[in-house]
């Protein structure tokens, strides 16, 4: 090799190895990327399946279980001590005695990820590609529940958004599956699918964890996402894997696990039930993390307390009212706007108009995600008579003219709805309304107003009934 050529790239390496000389301690996904391209930087000319052998090794994830389908990564080259210990703390997952959620990093859209579940998944993908043939990816991503079919745990707080360190639980300590633990197997089943087809593109690892984790433009909202990115998370796996198919996976990593423990095999019995309990769990889970649309909980937009005690809602509930915020009057496109928008109408309902808090139980984004308002056991705000019978479902943005962005419409029209009766918290033939048709107000904006009287569930009702 040409002198000229060579030092160029040897430049390049210090830099970079310079750059990241000292491991970052935030949990943000941006860090955990930028750690990724320290290895790569020190794996030059390595393709993504050595890259991710050496973060597999450095994390320590290297059970009997991973080995039966990945190998043994005992042979990889040894990071250095501040990144090997980085990494070992940010990838490691689980949760400790006082409820925090460890080996979890929060994403630019503002949703929480299991990085281990991810990594697997996506070196599982790799690895097909190479083989020729898929082997464990659903097994290492979402079918590794410590009993074959745990329940479905909660979400959880950052201590910061702008610098997160520490992921605790709401409602503290749980040995189910976290929606952490969730979202980062389901990220690790779409990743892993995408890199094992044919005709992909190659990509550093670093580039495809940036490219799907993106942080989108102001002026790309929900409707111009790509197809791969997280927060499509959830229509990308709902068209990867039937229910059935994943609950036999369950029982697969149940046998496998006791196998490779040196256990007794699993009787016939004892296999039928645990199928059974994985067939009625997959319900939930399908419920819970495909057919609902993603919720960004109160804890993340960085909402103040409710002031005074709440009110119970008493449910199921019949009836949907639809608004407009107005005031903000442009759509939120990201995860940061459409959060100060929230605390902006928190203000303004709890200072100005003196209200216990937000008024609204839901508030949908132009970004992918619905806000948590008052949610769905508090009573609201939003429709003077008629709170405590029915849940309100806001749009940021003014509507007068313009409708809201057809994905921010799915996510209220057909799944909000629908995951409202599947939940037991909505009658299944509960009637949707503007709030116009019970109050007198110009909400939801006209051309809101005519797009939701061709929904389902649209009714006329009379005003002061």
């Amino acid at each position: 090799m040409a002198h000229g050529c060579w030092r160029p790239a040897l430049a390049l390496v210090l830099v970079l190895l310079g750059t990241y000389a000292q491991a970052p301690s935030s949990r943000h996904m941006d860090d955990f990327i930028e750690a990724v391209r320290r290895v790569e930087a020190g794996a030059l000319g390595s393709g993504p399946l050595a890259v991710l052998r050496r973060l597999r090794g450095a994390a320590g994830l290297d059970d009997a279980f991973v080995r039966h389908f990945l190998g043994n990564v005992s042979d990889v080259p040894r990071l250095d001590a501040s990144l090997s210990g980085y990494l070992r703390a940010a990838v490691r997952h689980r949760v400790t005695e006082d409820g925090r959620e460890e080996g979890v990093a929060l994403t630019p859209d503002g949703t929480t990820v299991a990085l281990a579940p991810l990594l697997l998944g996506i070196e599982a993908g790799f690895l097909a590609r190479a083989a020729g043939r898929a082997r464990g990816l659903y097994q290492l991503t979402l079918a590794r529940a410590p009993d074959g079919a745990a329940l479905l745990g909660p979400d959880g707080c950052w201590d910061s958004v702008a610098s997160p360190r520490v992921f605790t639980l709401l409602g503290g300590p749980s040995a189910a599956l976290t929606a952490a633990r969730v979202n980062g197997g389901v990220d690790g089943v779409v990743l892993g699918t995408e890199v094992s087809a044919e005709g992909r593109r190659p990509l550093l690892l670093s580039g495809l964890l940036a490219e799907y984790y993106a942080r989108r433009p102001e002026s790309a909202g929900a409707d111009a996402a790509p197809r791969l990115l997280g927060r499509r998370r959830r229509e990308n796996f709902g068209g990867l894997v039937a229910p059935p198919a994943l609950a036999r996976q369950v029982v697969k990593a149940a046998a496998l696990r006791r196998r490779l423990t040196g256990r007794s095999k699993m009787a016939a019995e004892e296999k039928k039930q645990l199928a059974a309990s994985a067939t009625e769990a997959m319900k939930e889970f399908v419920r819970q993390y495909v057919d609902c649309p993603p919720i960004i909980p109160r804890c993340m937009w960085g909402a103040r307390p409710y002031r005074g005690t709440p009110t119970n809602l008493t449910l199921p509930l019949s009836f949907m009212f639809i608004h407009h915020t107005s005031t903000p009057g442009d759509p939120c496109l990201t995860f940061e706007r459409c959060a100060a928008d929230m605390r902006s109408m928190q203000r303004f309902h709890q200072e100005d108009r003196g209200w216990d808090d937000i008024g609204y139980s839901f508030v949908a984004g132009s970004d992918g995600y619905i806000y948590e308002g008052r949610g769905w056991l508090w009573q609201g705000a939003h429709t003077l008579g008629h709170n405590s019978v029915g849940y309100g479902v806001s749009f940021i943005g003014d509507y007068g003219a313009a409708v809201p962005s057809q994905h921010s419409m799915g996510l209220v029209r057909d799944r909000l709805a629908s995951c409202a009766v599947g939940g037991g918290r909505l009658v299944s033939d509960f009637v949707l309304q503007g709030h116009r048709q019970v109050v007198s107000t110009s909400c939801p904006g006209d051309a809101l107003y005519e797009e939701i009287r061709g929904w389902e569930h649209y009714g006329e009702v009379k005003k002061g009934k």
